[in-house]
């Protein structure tokens, strides 16, 4: 009976060791996952700044030339 239960232990132990080489897995793919996120967020919101920035810069153009008409 002592050699069935360390073998049921042993089962369990590398049951568990595989699980948490899956969650590593996981989260090495979410970490990475996540900085590209950040990184592209960054991105997207510079455009929209440089966006906002021309459309400013346009609409204070046509405020300008209808002011002198």
């Amino acid at each position: 009976m002592a050699y069935f239960d360390i073998e049921r232990l042993e089962k369990q132990v590398n049951e568990i060791i595989e699980c948490c080489r899956r969650l590593q897995e996981d989260n090495e793919t979410l970490r990475a996952r996540q900085e590209s996120l950040t990184v592209e967020r960054a991105e997207l919101i510079q455009k929209t700044d440089l966006a906002r920035s021309r459309i400013e810069a346009t609409l204070a153009r046509l405020k300008t030339m209808e002011e002198s008409l």
